[in-house]
C-alpha cells in the first residue's frame, strides 16, 4: 500500500521527515566528465546509489510518513535505475524553484518530481520524454462563489490568484492576461489551499492531479477544486508533461533511461505503476522531450 499523508499534521510531520533526509543527503556529488555523453550511468553503477532531487508535491515526489521516498517520479525511478544496473534511490529534498540550480550544481544526480518539459527548461537541462500528460485545474472557495474555470476567468474577474514556487502554472496566468506581480507564491499545494481557504487568495493554481489530491486529503470544507482545463502559451495549447531531468551532456544516461520508459509504456507497466497516485490512461502520453522542447 502507498503511504500518502492524510491531513495537515500528517503533512507537516511528513516535511519534518523530508528535511532530516534533506539533512542527510546535502554533499555533493562528483563532479561528472560530461565529453561523449558523459559518465554518470557507469558512476552510479560502481556507487549504487542514485541521488534524486525531489521537491515534496503529492503525488509526483514527495516523502511519507514513513519517512520514505516515494510518488510517481520516484517510484518509476526505483524501477528504471534498478533495471540500468543501480539498485538504490537516495532522496535529497529541496524546493521546487531550487531543483535545476541543485542539479547543476551537482546537489544530485537527477530530477525526480514531475517536472514540466517547457523550451526555457530545456535550455538549462536535458530531459527524458514525459512519463505523464495532465490537465491544469484550480483550487477555489466551496461553490466557487467567482465562477473560476481557468484563467482567462481569473483575468476577467480580478480574482487573486496564488500558486506554487516555480510552477509553470504561473507562466499560463500571465500569458492569458493576469499581472505576474500579483500572483501569490506559496511553496507547496498545502499552503496554497489555505490561503484559499482563509480568504487571503481566491484560487490557487496546479496540475489538476496536486489540486485533486490536496482537496481529498485535506478534506477542508471551505475548498473545492474545478473541473481540469487545456492552458495556453503564447496562443497554443501548452501540454502539462512533466520527467525526469538530468544535466546537460549526460546523453547516454538519458537515452538508457529513455529505452526503459519506453518499454515500460509499450507493456502497460508505467500506468501500472503510477496508478496507485491517481493517474489514469488519460495521463498517459506519447510526447516526447524533442516535441516539447521545440514549444
Amino acid at each position: 500500500m502507498i503511504e500518502r499523508p492524510v491531513s495537515r499534521r500528517s503533512l507537516i510531520a511528513g516535511a519534518a521527515a523530508f528535511g532530516t533526509l534533506g539533512a542527510a543527503g546535502c554533499s555533493r556529488v562528483s563532479t561528472a566528465d560530461v565529453t561523449d555523453g558523459g559518465n554518470l550511468l557507469e558512476r552510479l553503477r560502481a556507487q549504487g546509489t542514485v541521488r534524486l532531487g525531489i521537491a515534496g508535491e503529492i503525488p509526483f515526489g514527495y516523502i511519507s510518513k514513513k519517512a520514505e521516498v516515494t510518488g510517481e517520479a520516484p517510484e518509476l525511478a526505483k524501477i528504471i535505475f534498478k533495471r540500468l544496473g543501480v539498485p538504490h534511490v537516495q532522496p535529497v529534498p529541496t524546493e521546487f524553484g531550487s531543483l535545476i540550480p541543485g542539479l547543476n550544481s551537482q546537489q544530485f544526480d537527477v530530477i525526480s518530481a514531475g517536472m514540466f518539459i517547457t523550451p526555457e527548461r530545456c535550455k538549462q537541462v536535458l530531459f527524458a520524454d514525459p512519463d505523464y500528460q495532465v490537465l491544469d485545474a484550480l483550487i477555489v472557495r466551496k461553490g466557487n462563489p467567482k465562477g473560476l474555470r481557468n484563467y482567462a476567468d481569473i483575468k476577467r474577474t480580478g480574482a487573486k490568484l496564488a500558486s506554487g514556487t516555480a510552477y509553470a502554472e504561473i507562466d499560463y496566468a500571465v500569458d492569458a492576461g493576469v499581472k505576474r506581480d500579483s500572483i501569490q507564491i506559496y511553496p507547496d499545494q498545502l499552503a496554497g489551499l489555505l490561503a484559499v481557504a482563509q480568504g487571503r487568495a481566491d484560487a490557487f493554481a496546479g496540475t489538476s492531479l496536486t489540486v485533486r489530491n490536496v482537496v481529498e486529503q485535506t478534506k477542508n470544507p471551505k475548498v473545492e477544486g474545478t473541473e481540469p482545463f487545456l492552458p495556453r502559451l503564447d496562443g497554443k495549447p501548452a501540454y502539462g508533461a512533466g520527467a525526469f531531468a538530468f544535466r546537460k551532456g549526460e546523453t547516454k544516461l538519458r537515452n538508457a533511461f529513455n529505452e526503459q520508459l519506453l518499454k515500460m509504456k509499450k507493456s502497460g507497466e508505467l500506468l501500472r505503476v503510477v496508478k496507485p497516485f491517481g493517474f489514469t490512461a488519460t495521463e498517459m502520453t506519447d510526447l516526447t522531450a524533442e516535441e516539447l522542447c521545440k514549444g
